[in-house]
């Protein structure tokens, strides 16, 4: 991601000072001092981010972040407002608007160069720049200057700091993927600044090299000891100094930058301070400020509400007592808030007895600090209430991890027994059915012997000695004959039923109408005095099993056939249609308008051996549906019906593509009529 930031500030000495601060960490930089400079900037050139003051000469500079944030070529534009701390309205106004940040005047330099990698290194990793970017840490400008040429020239992007504390603010903002810091610095060493790395959870797995002037033989071992990954002295070749950086970069690989999003113990703290008193106020603002925080300044308790509802803070330094609402009543509500009650809260008062303190704690506070000219034990007290909320923080996201890890281990567990017990079902379930398939064509296969005996007996008697029974006797044979006849009938539906769920389906394409055309002649011929129209759609085809699916369609049609034969002029309907647009099956269907069925019981319609309809209104076994069903299934399919007494029914079916896996016998869910 490459570009320049636009400043936009009506005052020279900001525009110079931020942009030297900018140029100074390796960013380019475009400064305007009017709105319609910088519409014109922005209309010319791709900026990555924008610093923007509220108030300007020819406008207000709320109204052109609003323009920014409704253009969809600057919608997702990094913008940070500038503005003078007393314009409360401002700050609330210009965050509700879309403002990435907020920083007032007076600011902190590096603050506001913080908070500005912070932002484009969020932008940075939807960009294709995938160049690793290495911090550079060094008080001498001219081996800064010389190290960045080289490292650019190497193909990397560089960021550059003076000091320690710069440094470690630059890579808790801009995540670098190394950092090169030399042992001697103004204020912190560069070991205590790898030490302090070291134990961020956020940074810990950043490699950094020391680099040092120093010629002392122990200095590598105590360089490693704090934390350094490779040690070099400056006197080494360029060309060694990039070569162990690559390898250092090369032997972290990419996990060393994983987890950009936890928050680092480093990065930029903003302060609510909180205080009826102007002069007091100010200066605690001024004195927080120079040790490189972003101090947000509010005069009453309702200000300090206002303020937390439109942008976070790190820690609130609160005034005990003031007129309106007060210090505990306002400490009271931020911890009642769920949003606010972790912010480390530091209550300020110029009283000092026993029960003040202790009404303070009482009200919520985290800390008590009694007003006085030591800002140090304010600064003191500050750090260690934001030191102390970053390690609870990270203990609590190390025990949701533990806690994650130890449910997904339960749910892993769990999920490998059910599977178990699923397969052993499967396996009991599969071969119980087949064992009862066996039967159930056994037992039928076996009926048939005596049935036949009992048939043929029967066929005798009416043949040859009807002449010799009474009417008692001729009813008691007709009995007998049609009962065997039903259970013949019975045993054939048995065995076709048996037939359908054993062995392997074939798969070809059938004329299904042509095939709804030959059972409908079929039945035309065998009951020649019924007047039915049968209204077949052209053309219907689908890839199946053929002697499976005429099985189907002849109960399927023979049903419709069946029910409709009280009507003096009956209609049966075959048709189809899909599939739709969005890939759903192809849905056939027969229809009738025969004697239908009641809708609640539509559940035992495919049941065995289940009818809905007595034997004296229709004959049948209630074994045809089943079949049919299992059918359907067995190509991948369901079916349905749907119907009302008296008013004809409908039975839709669909089939799996032959491209899809073989089904199982376990049908999608059936839907009701």
């Amino acid at each position: 991601m490459t570009g320049p930031v636009l400043i936009v500030d009506d005052s020279l000495t900001v525009r110079m000072d931020l942009q030297e601060a900018l140029e100074a960490a390796g960013l380019t930089c475009v400064a305007r001092a009017t709105i319609e400079s910088a519409r014109a900037a922005i209309a010319t050139g791709a900026f990555v981010a924008v610093l923007l003051d509220v108030l300007l000469p020819d406008g207000d500079g709320i109204e052109l972040l609003r323009e920014l944030r409704a253009d969809p070529a600057t919608a997702d534009l990094p913008v940070l407002m500038l503005s003078t701390e007393a314009e409360v309205s401002d700050r609330v106004r210009g965050m509700r608007t879309g403002a990435d940040d907020y920083v007032g005047k007076p600011y902190d330099r590096g603050y506001v160069v913080s908070r500005v990698e912070e932002l484009l290194r969020r932008r940075r990793s939807a960009a294709a720049d995938a160049r690793p970017l290495v911090l550079v840490i060094d008080d001498s400008a001219t081996f800064r200057e010389h190290f960045r040429q080289t490292l650019r020239g190497a193909g990397y992007r560089v960021l550059l700091a003076p000091t320690g504390e710069d440094g470690l603010r630059s890579v808790a903002a801009a995540r670098p993927d190394a950092v090169v810091v030399d042992a001697h610095l103004p204020d912190i060493d560069g070991m205590a600044v790898i030490r302090r790395l070291k134990l961020d959870a956020a940074l810990r797995r950043t490699p950094c090299l020391l680099l040092t002037a120093a010629d002392a033989a122990h200095f590598e071992v105590v360089a490693l000891e704090a934390g350094a990954d490779m040690f070099l002295n400056k006197g080494e070749p360029v060309a060694v100094i990039l070569s162990r950086l690559e390898a250092m970069l090369r032997g972290v690989g990419p996990a060393a930058t994983a987890g950009p999003e936890l928050s680092s113990l480093f990065g930029p703290k903003r302060v609510l301070a909180v205080d009826d008193s102007p002069s007091y106020l100010q200066e605690l603002g001024a004195r927080i400020r120079q040790n490189g925080y972003e101090v947000i300044l509010a005069s009453s308790g309702e200000e300090a509400l206002t303020l937390l509802a439109a942008q976070h803070v790190d820690c609130v330094l609160l005034d005990l007592i003031m007129p309106g609402m007060s210090g505990q009543d306002t400490c009271r509500r931020i911890k009642n808030t769920l949003a606010w009650r972790d912010i480390p809260l530091i209550m300020l008062t110029a009283c000092e007895d026993s029960d003040t303190m202790v009404s303070a704690f009482n009200a919520g506070a985290d800390d008590y600090i009694v007003k006085s000219s030591d800002f140090e034990l304010v600064h003191a007290r500050l750090r260690a209430q934001i030191r102390r909320k970053y390690f609870e923080d990270e203990n609590r996201r190390v025990r949701e991890e533990l806690a994650e890890k130890a449910r997904e281990a339960v749910e892993a567990r769990a999920a490998q027994r059910l599977a178990q017990t699923r397969a052993a079902l499967s396996a009991e379930l599969e071969r119980a059915n087949k064992e009862l398939e066996a039967f159930s064509y056994s037992v039928s296969h076996d009926l048939q012997a005596p049935l036949r005996t009992i048939t043929a007996f029967g066929d005798i008697l009416a043949r040859d000695h009807a002449a010799t029974l009474d009417a008692d006797g001729a009813y008691l044979l007709g009995a007998i004959r049609g009962a065997a006849g039903r259970m013949g009938q019975l045993i054939e539906d048995l065995l076709r039923l048996a037939k359908v769920s054993r062995g392997e389906i074939g798969r070809e394409p059938v004329d299904l109408s042509a095939l709804v055309a030959e059972i409908a002649a079929g039945l035309r011929e065998r009951d020649a005095g019924r007047e039915v129209v049968f209204d077949i759609q052209e053309g219907v085809t689908a890839a199946c099993d053929r002697q499976l699916m005429r099985a189907a369609l002849e109960n399927l049609i023979g049903n419709a056939w069946k029910y409709s034969s009280r009507k003096p002029r009956a209609t049966i309907a075959f048709s189809a249609s899909g599939p739709g647009e969005d890939g759903e099956a192809t849905i056939y269907t027969v229809r009738d308008d025969g004697a239908g069925f009641d809708p609640t019981q539509v559940d035992r319609i495919f049941a065995p051996f289940q009818r809905l309809h007595s034997a004296t209104e229709f004959e049948g076994t209630g074994v045809g549906l089943a079949t049919t069903q299992r059918i359907i299934h067995r190509h991948g399919g369901r079916i349905w019906a749907e119907g009302a007494v008296g008013e004809g029914a409908a039975f839709h079916f669909t089939l799996r593509s032959p491209l899809g896996a073989e089904a199982s016998e376990a049908p999608a869910e059936t839907p009701a009529a």
